[in-house]
């Protein structure tokens, strides 16, 4: 498994808990553009979002973000498509000359895998997916992150806060992402709390605020007063279950106390997926051909993963709990 070079350096250590990340550091002086599939010579990005769409104030948004900023500012062409229809769209892409398609998701795993054999002179980056080899997928890079030590920091921080000893995470599909996330959530609460209960449940949907929102309430029921939402806007419905009732709640991927301002005032932090960083570097290193096959994997150690801000509940925070979340992010950049 390669490991993230120049674009995901480590940063400097407050940056992890307090700062803006940058994966950036690599300058393009001296370095020429690859060349382009389309005939005007103009090279083309385009990104292929699943059914969560495009505005769920989280992943799929700061991955397309991220793409789309980078495409702009570098002069390139950009499209993407929120799709229904994996191997028909990345065909379509790939057909109309487009040179780095960025697929987002492990729905996409089959799909990404079909349109890169087929089409070995196109660049591909899936997000969140890694495969057991890159046999064949000489093409391929995959943008991963840790999941479980963004699930961590967030357990830590929730079983430290709780009052009742009970805490919930309400979670979209149960996919590999998902699953790392609860799983870490979990280890983090009882490394500090050994007698918590954590309750969990995965919906078959990222875009089910509905039945988030019911699970949400039905944990609080339980006696939960910390929610962890994970997964779209099924998760982020959990969210809103709790700060209806002012409770404590846990964001995921980006920092939701800026793109989930109805939740804003019960979010004690977020568990970020710099996704955003990630795709934006990605078309960069392709830009330059420094976009490596293989797994790039972000991480507390490397910036790509990090705990938000505590905003409004800084002063509501024990330090006990604060010294308790720094010891755990020292913990990981140790390992």
């Amino acid at each position: 498994m390669k490991k993230v070079a120049c674009k995901l350096l480590p940063l400097i250590l407050t940056f992890i808990l307090f700062g803006t990340i940058s994966f950036g550091g690599c300058s393009d002086s001296g370095e020429s553009p690859v060349s382009s599939q389309m005939t005007d010579e103009t090279l083309a990005v385009a990104v292929v979002l699943d059914e969560a769409g495009d505005d769920g104030n989280a992943f799929n948004e700061f991955t397309l973000k991220g793409a789309r900023q980078a495409s702009e500012e570098l002069g390139l062409k950009f499209d993407y498509v929120v799709s229904s229809d994996y191997e028909a769209d990345i065909a379509d892409f790939a057909d109309r000359g487009y040179d780095l398609i960025i697929t987002v998701g492990f729905l996409m795993t089959e799909a990404t895998e079909n349109a890169a054999k087929a089409n070995p002179d196109i660049r591909f980056a899936i997000v969140d997916v890694d495969y057991p080899s890159y046999d064949g997928l000489s093409n391929v890079t995959s943008l991963t992150f840790a999941e479980d030590e963004a699930g961590y920091l967030a357990g830590v921080l929730a079983g430290c806060m709780t009052e009742t000893n009970v805490i919930g995470s309400v979670s979209g599909m149960e996919l590999p992402p998902v699953v790392r996330f609860v799983t870490g959530f979990q280890e983090g609460a009882k490394s500090v709390n050994p007698d918590i209960v954590t309750l969990n449940e995965y919906i078959p949907d990222f875009n089910d605020p509905q039945s988030g929102l019911a699970l949400g309430g039905e944990f609080i029921s339980q006696g939960a007063d910390v929610i962890f939402g994970v997964g779209g806007n099924t998760g982020n419905a959990g969210l809103q279950a709790a700060c209806d009732e002012n409770l404590m709640a846990i964001g995921i991927d980006v920092d939701q106390y800026y793109t989930l301002p109805e939740v804003s005032s019960c979010l004690i932090s977020s568990a970020m997926k710099n996704v955003d960083v990630a795709a934006d570097q990605a078309v960069r290193d392709f830009l330059f051909g420094r976009l490596e096959s293989g797994v790039l994997k972000a991480t507390v150690a490397n910036g790509g993963i990090a705990l938000a801000p505590y905003h409004d509940w800084e002063d509501k925070i024990p330090a006990e709990c604060k010294m308790r979340v720094d010891e755990a992010i020292q913990s990981l950049m140790a390992q």
